[in-house]
């Protein structure tokens, strides 16, 4: 599964991962390979990433959307 993170100055995060978790706007949610195609607001809060290393990173975000589809992810954050 790839993911970009994309804020309006710069490319934040691209790469393959197994897991993104995100603050969607009805609550936390985690996107896995093979899930189903969303689109959603995302809240002020953080995103962690499970890389394909297996090792996590966190992002604090102001707020956002993510897209999910054909296991490619956009992140568009504030």
């Amino acid at each position: 599964m790839y993911l970009d993170i994309i804020s309006p100055s710069n490319k934040i995060f691209s790469g393959d991962i197994i897991s993104v978790k995100v603050p969607g706007s009805n609550g936390e949610f985690e996107i896995f390979k093979n899930h189903a195609p969303i689109i959603s607001n995302l809240d002020k809060g953080t995103i962690r990433v499970t890389n394909s290393n297996k090792k996590s990173e966190t992002y604090d975000i102001n707020g956002g959307v993510i897209e999910m589809q054909n296991n490619k992810i956009i992140i568009l954050v504030d």
